[in-house]
C-alpha cells in the first residue's frame, strides 16, 4: 500500500516538474533572457530600424524568428544584418550576448565607436563598410576564439593596439580603408594562424618586419608610410601588395666635414699589398714604412689634385657652352591684326645693372589689345595671349594675394589631359612643394601625438618647421586619393592656392610623392567651433553674445568671398561647426575650401544627417544656396549652444532646425532657446535679428535665401548698433 502511493506521489512530482517548465517556457519563451536584454539593447542603440520581427523590449527572438538572428536551442548564436541600411551606434552591451559567435554588420551606417564590452564566444565580426569613429579597443586581447575580423571602410584613428598575443586562431584581418596611424604592433607577429591581411589604405608608418614569419597567402600594405627596405620573406608572398609606400626614403643626416677620398674622383692601384684594406687605408699593423706612408699620401694629394682639375675643367666648359647658346638665343614676335602678320625680334633674357638678372623684358611692337605669338626655336611652339601679360609672368610666380571685393578670383574647371606628365603639371601653380620625407620629419613620422583629428576627407596632422612655425597636414584618405590622378590632383592644388582671404584658412602647399596627396595648411591652435561649444568649457566661456556675431561675420564674408567674388562661384559643399577653426585670437576661419570636388557621392546623405544638409540635397542638387542654409544651422548653433544633430535628445528635439524654426518669430520663445551661458548677456531685440538672419538662412526653397552679401550686411548693422 505504501509502495503504490510512493509511486503516485513520484509521478505527481513529474507532471508537476513537467508543468513547470511548460509554463516557463510559456512565459519567458525559447530564448535565453541574457540574449533578449542583450538584443533590445542592441535595437535601441541602433535607433530602432525596421527590422521584421523585432521589438523594442521582451520578445523571443529564436522563436519567433527576428530578421538576422540566428540560434542554437535558447541562446542567439548570430545577427546577420549586412547591408540592411542600419544607422545609430552598436552600444555598450554586445557583451551582454551569452553563446554569439557571429556578428555580421557591414555595410550600414553604424556610427560611434566600437565597444569596448565585446563577447568572448565571438568568432567572426564583420563590422566593414560603417561610419565608425575612435580607435581599436584594446579588448581585442580578450577574443582568443575570433578567427575573422573586418574592419575595413570606416573612419577609425589612433594606432592598432598591441592586443594580438592570443589571438592566434586569427586567419582573417581587414583594417583597410581607415585612418590608422603609427608602427605595427610588436604582438601582430603572434598570429601563427593568419594567412590574410589587410592593412592598405592607412597612414601606417615603420617597417614590415613584424610581419615576416607569419604565414601569409594574402598582404596589401599599399598606400601607407611604410620605409626602410621590404623584408625578403615578404616578397614570396603569393599575393603581395605595396605600392604606394615611401619604401628605402628614409631621412638621411647630413654627412659629416672631412676631406674628400681619393675614390670619389679615381679608383686606387690594383695592387693591394699585406694589410692594406680595400679603400687603400694601411691597417695598423701594416708593414709599410713611414717613407711608404708618405709616398702614399703623395699620391694621394695628385690623384685629388687631377680629379679637381679634371671637374673643373668640364665645369667651365658646360658653362661656356650655356652661355653661348643663350645669347644666340633669339625668338620671333609675330603680330596679328585686320589678317596682315609683321615680325621683331625679341631677346627674352636681359641684363641691366642695379635690376635682377634673368628678368624677361619684352618689347612689344604690336599697339594695344593686339594677339601677340611668341615662337622659340624649340621643337614645340607656344600661343601666349599676352593681352594682359606683363614681363613678371615668365617668371615664378608667388601665390596670390587676398583679392579686394571688386576682383574677380578665377578658378579654372578641373580638367587636364591625361597625357601631362608630372614634372609638366607641377608648373602649372605656385603653391610650395614639400617632400614625404620633410614632412615626416615635421610630424615625428605622423605620430599619434601629432593627430589633430579627421573627417571624411583626411587625417590632420600638427607639423613643427625647423623654425618653429605649425603647420596643419591634411593627409587624404587613400579610398579618397586612389580617385584621381596626379594631372588633376595638381589641378586641384592650383585652384585652392588661389582662394586667399583673411577668413579663409591659409593654403601653404602640397605633397605629392610615392602615391601620397598631402595638403599643407596654416595651424589654428585654438581647434574648431564645434569643440568651443559643444567639448571645450574654457573656450565656450569665452564665446560672448558679441563674439559669437563676429564669429557670424567671419563665416559670412568667406562664403561671400567664394560665393560672389570667386568666378565661377566656388561651393564649399561641407560647411558645418567642426571645418570653422579658431586661430589664437578666436578669428573664425573656414577649412576645406575648394575641396568639393573630392568629396564622394555618399556625402549628401551624411552632411544630411549631420543635420547641415539642405533639403533639396534629397534630389541630388547642391547650389551656393545649400551653403547659406549650412550656414544657417551654424548661427543657430552659435545661438542655442545645440549640436545641429543630437541623438541623446527627444526625438522632437534632435534635429536643430526643426526644433527652433517654428520658434524663430517668437520673441518669448527666443530667450528660451539661446544659450543658457547667454541669456543675462544680451538683449531681446539683438536676439531678434540674429534669429531673423537665420530664419531667412534655412528656409526649404533655395531660391528664397538671401546672398551671402545681404547677410554680411545684415550682421554688419546688428555689430554697428550692438557694438
Amino acid at each position: 500500500m505504501m509502495m503504490g502511493y510512493s509511486r503516485w506521489n513520484f509521478s505527481m512530482l513529474k507532471i508537476v516538474a513537467l508543468m513547470t517548465i511548460l509554463s516557463a517556457q510559456i512565459c519567458f519563451g525559447d530564448t535565453d533572457q541574457r540574449d533578449i536584454l542583450a538584443i533590445n539593447s542592441l535595437y535601441a542603440s541602433l535607433g530602432y530600424p525596421p527590422l521584421p520581427g523585432w521589438l523594442v523590449s521582451g520578445g523571443d527572438p529564436c522563436a519567433e524568428g527576428w530578421q538576422g538572428v540566428q540560434c542554437v536551442n535558447s541562446n542567439v548564436t548570430g545577427i546577420i544584418l549586412n547591408g540592411a541600411n542600419l544607422g545609430g551606434e552598436l552600444g555598450e552591451n554586445l557583451g551582454a550576448f551569452v553563446s554569439i559567435i557571429q556578428i555580421d554588420l557591414s555595410n550600414n551606417h553604424i556610427g560611434g565607436t566600437i565597444p569596448s564590452n565585446l563577447p568572448l564566444t565571438i568568432k567572426s565580426l564583420m563590422l566593414s563598410g560603417n561610419q565608425l569613429t575612435g580607435s581599436i579597443p584594446d579588448s581585442l586581447s580578450l577574443l582568443g576564439q575570433m578567427t575573422d575580423l573586418s574592419l575595413n571602410n570606416n573612419r577609425l584613428t589612433g594606432v592598432i593596439p598591441d592586443s594580438f598575443q592570443l589571438l592566434t586562431p586569427l586567419i582573417n584581418l581587414d583594417l583597410s580603408a581607415n585612418n590608422l596611424s603609427g608602427p605595427l604592433p610588436p604582438s601582430i607577429a603572434n598570429l601563427s594562424s593568419l594567412t590574410t591581411l589587410h592593412i592598405q589604405d592607412n597612414h601606417l608608418t615603420g617597417v614590415l618586419d613584424v610581419l615576416q614569419d607569419l604565414p601569409l597567402v594574402t598582404l596589401d600594405v599599399e598606400n601607407n608610410l611604410f620605409s626602410g627596405p621590404i623584408p625578403p620573406k615578404l616578397t614570396a608572398i603569393p599575393n603581395f601588395r605595396s605600392a604606394g609606400n615611401p619604401f628605402n626614403t628614409t631621412i638621411i643626416p647630413s654627412p659629416p666635414v672631412s676631406s674628400p677620398s681619393p675614390s670619389s674622383f679615381a679608383p686606387l692601384p690594383p695592387e693591394i699589398g699585406p694589410g692594406i684594406q680595400v679603400f687603400g687605408q694601411p691597417t695598423p699593423d701594416s708593414p709599410h714604412s713611414s717613407r711608404d706612408m708618405k709616398s702614399l699620401m703623395s699620391k694621394k694629394v695628385v690623384w685629388v689634385a687631377i680629379g679637381g682639375i679634371l671637374i673643373f675643367i668640364v665645369l667651365a666648359f658646360g658653362l661656356c657652352i650655356c652661355l653661348s647658346k643663350r645669347c644666340k638665343k633669339k625668338s620671333t614676335v609675330k603680330v596679328s591684326k585686320d589678317g596682315l602678320a609683321k615680325s621683331s625680334t625679341l631677346n627674352i633674357f636681359k641684363q641691366s645693372d642695379g635690376e635682377n638678372r634673368n628678368k624677361n623684358l619684352l618689347s612689344r611692337s604690336s599697339s594695344k589689345g593686339e594677339k601677340v605669338e611668341m615662337n622659340s626655336k624649340s621643337k614645340e611652339d607656344h600661343v601666349i595671349d599676352m593681352t594682359n601679360e606683363n614681363a613678371s609672368s615668365f617668371s615664378t610666380r608667388p601665390l596670390p594675394p587676398q583679392p579686394s571685393p571688386r576682383e574677380g578670383v578665377i578658378v579654372k574647371p578641373i580638367a587636364v589631359p591625361p597625357t601631362t606628365s608630372r614634372r609638366t603639371v607641377r608648373t602649372l601653380n605656385s603653391a610650395k612643394f614639400f617632400s614625404i620625407a620633410s614632412l615626416q620629419e615635421y610630424t615625428n613620422s605622423f605620430s599619434p601625438e601629432n593627430l589633430v583629428g579627421s573627417g571624411i576627407l583626411a587625417t590632420v596632422y600638427k607639423a613643427e618647421l625647423p623654425n618653429g612655425k605649425l603647420l596643419a597636414i591634411k593627409k587624404l584618405d587613400n579610398a579618397t586619393s586612389r580617385k584621381w590622378s596626379d594631372e588633376q590632383f595638381m589641378e586641384l592644388v592650383s585652384n585652392v592656392s588661389k582662394l586667399r582671404n583673411e577668413n579663409i584658412v591659409g593654403f601653404e602647399g602640397y605633397c605629392l610623392e610615392h602615391g601620397q596627396r598631402l595638403f599643407v595648411y596654416e595651424y589654428c591652435e585654438n581647434g574648431t567651433l564645434y569643440e568651443a561649444l559643444h567639448l571645450n568649457d574654457d573656450l565656450h566661456e569665452k564665446l560672448s553674445w558679441n563674439s559669437r556675431v563676429h564669429v557670424a561675420l567671419q563665416i559670412a564674408r568667406a562664403l561671400e568671398y567664394l560665393h560672389e567674388v570667386c568666378q565661377p562661384a566656388v561651393v564649399h559643399n561641407n560647411l558645418k561647426s567642426t571645418n570653422i577653426l579658431f586661430d589664437n585670437e578666436l578669428n573664425g576661419r573656414v577649412s576645406d575650401c575648394g575641396l568639393a570636388p573630392l568629396l564622394p557621392s555618399s556625402h549628401v546623405s551624411q552632411l544630411q544627417g549631420s543635420g547641415y544638409g539642405a533639403p533639396e540635397l534629397e534630389s541630388g542638387s547642391y547650389t551656393y544656396q545649400s551653403d547659406v542654409y549650412s550656414f544657417g544651422v551654424i548661427m543657430l548653433e552659435l545661438f542655442t549652444g545645440r549640436k545641429a544633430y543630437d541623438s541623446s535628445r527627444p526625438r522632437g528635439e534632435q534635429f536643430l532646425v526643426r526644433w527652433a524654426i517654428s520658434q524663430l518669430h517668437d520673441i518669448e520663445a527666443l530667450s528660451g532657446m539661446v544659450d543658457p551661458s547667454l541669456r543675462a548677456a544680451c538683449s531681446s531685440k539683438s536676439l531678434s535679428r540674429f534669429a531673423d538672419i537665420i530664419s531667412l538662412c534655412v528656409q526649404p526653397e533655395p531660391e528664397f535665401r538671401p546672398p551671402m552679401s545681404e547677410i554680411v550686411q545684415s550682421l554688419l548693422h546688428m555689430i554697428q548698433r550692438n557694438p
